[in-house]
């Protein structure tokens, strides 16, 4: 992925810099971008963007302010580069949730490790999902690699909520999104009530995974699905709730009945030697799953299968 790394400066005294830093980092792009085009620029989203204040006709305070209320670049990284060592104006700066302010001169060692560094702590924020802030597929797959490592046995919930698809038809994708958070926090509650090692991810959508000792996996099943149940009916209308089912037309307009959303869990039991990578558990995790998603309301279902 090419990291797009905007200079702002108005008279492009700063990118040759930049360009000569990183002149061995493909992944590395830089633009300079104009204060008076600010506004364009910020449409396209950039990887980071440093400011180099010595060399705009604008004031530093009120543009970090406007980048920081751009809805679409709240969490890009900015980078103040200035000869102004006033203690008073480094701390107005850094108020407006600017990540670094740097003194002139430069070392341009520590700027280049500092532009390395916050995108590559950026692309690491980016697997995490800005939903239900748990670990996405990276990190579930690193979790089953090392278990799988460690020679232990262990077990692996796979969650799926049926109907999903028909709810946000029905209610839109914000109530959807509010069911998707309502699910997570469900989860991670009743799996760090446990001892031991344990782990939540978001594989995305409505789709999430758990790592568990076993000799809980089951009981933890049980206590998720009793607490979705008992709760998940504020998420629909009395007269849904009354009838027990959303009505959804299809492609050709007939209406469908479809059941009111609920939750299903496929367990994995991994005991030492029985699988040889994650691909196979997560083979064996969608048939479980699809067991449980073929019973009518919230249900787990086990796959109890040993080494042979």
């Amino acid at each position: 992925m090419i990291n797009e790394i905007y200079i702002i400066d108005d008279d492009d005294s700063s990118i040759v810099i930049f360009q000569q830093l990183f002149k061995d980092d493909k992944d590395f792009k830089f633009i300079s971008v104009k204060t008076e085009d600010i506004d364009v620029a910020l449409k396209n989203i950039p990887s980071l963007i440093v400011i180099n204040e010595d060399a705009i006709n604008r004031d530093v305070v009120e543009l970090c302010r406007k980048i920081r209320r751009d809805e679409d670049n709240q969490i890009t990284p900015v980078i103040v580069v200035s000869s102004i060592a006033n203690r008073e104006h480094r701390i107005q700066i850094l108020n407006q949730s600017i990540e670094y302010f740097i003194k002139k001169p430069v070392d341009e060692k520590y700027l280049y490790h500092t532009v390395k560094n916050l995108c590559r702590l950026l692309a690491i924020n980016r697997r995490i999902s800005p939903l239900t802030g748990l670990p996405g597929n990276v990190q579930i797959h690193a979790e089953l690699k090392k278990r799988l490592s460690k020679k232990e046995p262990f077990s692996v919930l796979y969650f799926d909520l049926d109907n999903f698809k028909a709810y946000n038809d029905v209610y839109g994708f914000l109530k959807g999104d509010q069911i998707i958070e309502f699910t997570a926090n469900i989860i991670v509650n009743n799996i760090h009530q446990e001892e031991g090692d344990t782990f939540v991810g978001h594989i995305g959508g409505d789709d999430f995974v758990a790592i568990v000792p076993t000799i809980y996996a089951e009981r933890i099943c049980q206590k998720i699905l009793a607490e979705f149940d008992k709760q998940v009916g504020t998420f629909f209308t009395d007269r849904d709730l009354e009838r027990g089912y959303i009505e959804v037309a299809n492609r050709k307009g007939i209406i469908e009945q479809f059941p009111l959303t609920s939750l299903s869990i496929g367990l994995v039991v991994a005991e030492v030697g029985r699988f040889s990578n994650i691909l196979e558990i997560g083979e064996v995790g969608a048939q479980v799953k699809h067991a449980a998603k073929s019973v009518m309301g919230s249900s787990y279902a086990v796959d109890r299968r040993r080494v042979s």
